[in-house]
């Protein structure tokens, strides 16, 4: 078998990567995107390799001369690799060929592991396209198969339109192996005639379709069920493919990113959200709308705060929509700035951060209230976050407003981001109600409504010192109109964002009681939020450990909380997702203690099934 490799182009959207280096010699885990393509064809016993130059084409011939010098190549030229597209390259690559045996045809932009390959090679089938469910993030051709996985046809960009049906759709990884009498014969013809005469900067994709379209060819489809692949077009694709393919850095490049994963294929219990809310049918409306949404500038805060207090249902004059909790942290930092500030120990880190030198009550977890009463005398500001993140700690919001009452000369911020997880009611009631105007309520709406992307936060005062400096902080433009249609939307759906509660109020259950089976957990604290903590009976470094091992070997990202509690001991807070997720995350926790811990097939099956570990 002989192989075709196409790498004439610019790789104009791999710019500015690409001005001074080929695309192809762009690295990803520490090896560049040919010398993988070539070392699989190398591991598959094929030498014989025409590679299509036109960008910076010394710099890859020298590359590879150089790099693999036990395998055999011919290279084509493209000297109008500016003005055509890769029709016109496979044309040239064509008319030089001798197909004296079948043909594997592979794109330059791509990455995979080995069995890729596998899968077209040893494929039974004459001429065969390697194929991939369709998930959003690809771009491209793609094909629509029979039953019989033919490929009945081959739409390419130019014919995806804005209502394209992607649901039941295929994406063609661009590795074909085609037969030599194919290539020899129909494709030659047909690639040739109508790259000279007819359009030379279209793509060779094009033919295939007609030639199906026609009934004259015959192409399978292989279909990948989980192998490692990459197409690396743009600079994010080539940061996915180093995700994807460097294993031992996954955990650090994930934790660095504090999000961005949607497109990485991780399962996250890391990141908290809920998981009942929105619902299909507001996603649906939302989806609807979008391209208007993206095409129209949202409201004036007066109205966002009108919007939000409807959804809230706090008084308009005390509501201040934020984009994100996020935005009111450096406010706080700098309206009290020099005051004696007194946060819990430990809790979410921005409160760490913007109050680096306050003082500090802990939760162990629990919360002592006779050391947090005797602490708050020498505070001007007392924070409450309530639950407490990561612990799930929880005070009854009658205790917090009382002090509050108690105390008229302090400020006392309440952070009610998980309120609606606990059986409590909201201290935010009780700031409508008294007009406690040394109350400053703060709301993260990520963690109760589910929508973390599209950066929804709430504040509430009566205090208007502090109500005049958020509409002086506050932006015009300050949130997005897709933010503002879900305002909207959700206002038809509250018995629906009622019951998401309850529901998630139950996974936790379902969530906590599997922890607790772990041979790994010595205990599982009590919750008000939609997140648990566990304490496990490994120390600090090695939790840190199991939780990387989790995402490079099972693509699974835990939140390692244990620097948090200065402890030998490791703790993980983890968010509640569905049961099956859960059970996804039990079992890749049971086999990484196995790998790693040596620790017996029959205690964890045990484990795994309610039992007990000794």
């Amino acid at each position: 078998m002989k192989a075709l490799i196409l790498a004439a182009g610019y790789g104009q959207r791999m710019r500015p990567l690409t001005d001074y280096t080929h695309k192809t010699l762009l690295e990803i885990a520490g090896s560049t995107i040919i010398d993988r393509i070539l070392h699989g064809l190398r591991l598959h016993g094929i030498i014989d390799v025409t590679i299509v130059t036109g960008y910076r084409a010394d710099e890859l011939v020298k590359h590879v001369r150089e790099g693999h010098p036990d395998l055999s190549f011919t290279f084509v030229h493209n000297e109008r690799y500016d003005k055509t597209n890769n029709i016109f390259s496979m044309a040239l690559a064509f008319e030089q060929i001798t197909f004296d045996t079948d043909l594997l045809l592979i794109e330059s932009d791509l990455i995979y592991e080995p069995a890729v390959l596998d899968r077209v090679i040893k494929s039974s089938w004459e001429n065969v396209a390697l194929v991939d469910r369709y998930r959003p993030g690809m771009d491209g051709t793609v094909v629509a198969i029979t039953p019989e996985n033919v490929v009945s046809h081959v739409i390419p960009p130019s014919q995806q339109s804005a209502t394209f049906d992607f649901s039941d759709k295929y994406k063609t990884l661009n590795i074909y192996r085609f037969s030599r009498d194919f290539c020899a014969t129909t494709l030659h013809r047909l690639l040739t005639y109508y790259a000279r005469l007819i359009d030379d900067n279209c793509y060779y994709e094009l033919v295939l379709g007609m030639l199906v379209y026609m009934q004259q060819a015959e192409i399978h489809a292989e279909i990948l069920d989980g192998e490692l692949w990459s197409e690396v077009d743009d600079p994010t694709d080539l940061r996915l493919a180093e995700f994807k393919f460097n294993a031992p850095d996954r955990y650090s490049l994930l934790e660095s990113t504090w999000g961005g994963s949607w497109d990485m294929g991780v399962l996250d219990f890391a990141f908290i959200r809920n998981m009942h809310f929105p619902t299909p049918a507001m996603l649906s409306e939302l989806r609807f709308h979008l391209p208007e949404l993206l095409q129209n500038y949202g409201s004036t805060q007066h109205v966002l705060n009108t919007k939000l207090s409807w959804a809230l249902r706090w008084p308009v004059e005390y509501t201040h929509l934020l984009s994100g909790a996020s935005q009111c942290y450096p406010w706080l930092r700098t309206w009290f700035a020099g005051s004696r500030v007194l946060i819990p120990d430990p809790t979410f880190g921005e409160y760490s951060r913007i109050f680096p030198n306050a003082d500090r009550y802990t939760d162990l977890p629990g919360i002592n209230l006779d050391e947090l009463t005797e602490k708050a005398c020498k505070a001007d500001v007392v924070v409450f976050v309530n639950p407490n993140n990561p612990t799930g700690s929880t005070l009854d919001s009658s205790w917090i407003v009382e002090f509050a009452r108690e105390n008229s000369d302090k400020t006392v911020i309440v952070d009610e981001s998980f309120v609606e997880f606990a059986d409590i009611q909201p201290c935010a009631d009780f700031v409508i109600r008294e007009s406690l105007d040394n109350v400053l309520v703060v709301k993260s709406l990520s963690k109760s409504l589910g929508a973390p992307g599209i950066r929804l936060g709430a504040l509430l005062t009566t205090n208007q010192k502090i109500a005049a400096s958020v509409r002086s902080e506050t932006p015009i433009w300050n949130s997005n109109s897709l933010a503002e249609n879900f305002l909207d939307i959700m206002l038809k759906h509250r018995p629906a964002l009622q019951q998401s509660y309850q529901r998630t109020i139950a996974d936790r259950d379902d969530l906590s009681a599997m922890l607790s089976r772990l041979p790994i957990v010595t205990r599982v604290f009590p919750s008000g939020g939609n997140f648990v903590l566990a304490e496990l009976s490994i120390r600090a470094d090695a939790a840190h450990e199991l939780a990387a091992r989790l995402v490079e070997k099972c693509l699974v990202h835990v939140k390692d909380v244990s620097h948090k509690f200065g402890s030998p001991k490791g703790y993980w807070r983890i968010a509640v997702r569905t049961p099956r997720d859960h059970d996804i995350l039990q079992a890749a926790v049971l086999r990484s203690m196995h790998r790693h811990y040596g620790l017996p097939e029959s205690a964890l099956s045990s484990a795994a099934n309610g039992g007990t570990f000794e």
